[in-house]
């Protein structure tokens, strides 16, 4: 009887191939330090040359990165490659935030209702704990920790999605637009009813996830990003008013 060879893969491929999985699902962050090469090899249970041969395949790849002083590093590329040419025009055609608000509304709603079909426990009890972090910055009014924690939920939504690209676009969308929601929660949210309404929004979306119900989990992500798009356009239209007031004072 003939049998067919088995063609056993090479250790360092193997590692490659571990490590290429945690970055694409997100355990392995964009911009974050790999385990020193002593512990890595233990982990692996492998000899530090092979661990050695798969970092440099993922080097050459633009996957990893080496940094001065020492480490290596995932790259930030999956990130930046989207969000560098994109945040600057952003940043200098107001008009283009409208087109930012309808591509979010659209991502988000879609990523919204496939976390609620595929959440994990796991990824339940991530919302749940993101949300208890949010209501925490809110009772405090830390703007920087909302920032933070408004970033921090929407992206473990995308993650609950299980779905590669979601996650990777919507990190690449948060990354670009970081600055943006920070001023968004500075101007707009920082204190009163706009802010309670802002909270109970991102609670709204996490109920409809953890009760399984995609429908809901759309309606709740797309009806957040209509009120945050309104209450931009008043802040836009109350603060022209003020300037038209001004100029007109100044004139007078």
């Amino acid at each position: 009887m003939a049998y067919q060879k088995v063609n056993v893969p090479r250790l360092a491929d193997a590692i490659v191939e571990q490590l290429e999985a945690q970055i694409l699902e997100g355990v392995l962050k964009p911009g974050s330090r790999l385990p020193a090469e002593r512990t890595l090899a233990e982990q692996f249970g492998v000899s530090r040359p092979s661990l050695r041969e798969a970092i440099q395949k993922l080097t050459a790849r633009g996957l990893l990165t080496s940094r001065q002083g020492g480490g290596t590093y995932v790259t930030d590329r999956l990130e930046t490659a989207f969000s560098d040419p994109w945040e600057q025009l952003i940043n200098q055609n107001a008009g283009l935030q409208d087109d930012v608000l309808e591509f979010r509304r659209a991502m988000e709603g879609t990523v919204a209702s496939v976390a609620a079909r595929r959440a994990t426990d796991a990824d339940l009890e991530r919302l749940q704990g993101l949300i208890g972090t949010l209501e925490q910055a809110y009772e405090q009014g830390d703007l920087a920790a909302q920032s933070a924690a408004d970033v921090a939920f929407h992206q473990a939504v995308a993650e609950a999605s299980h779905n590669t690209l979601f996650a990777h676009l919507i990190s690449s969308l948060l990354h670009m637009l970081h600055k943006h929601i920070e001023e968004n929660i500075s101007n707009l949210f920082a204190s009163g009813p706009v802010a309670g309404e802002l909270l109970e929004q991102h609670m709204a979306v996490c109920r409809a996830i953890v009760a399984r119900d995609p429908e809901a989990a759309r309606r709740a992500a797309e009806a957040h990003i209509d009120f945050v798009a309104s209450t931009m356009a008043q802040f836009k239209d109350e603060k022209e008013r003020r300037e038209r007031a001004l100029r007109r004072m100044a004139s007078a």
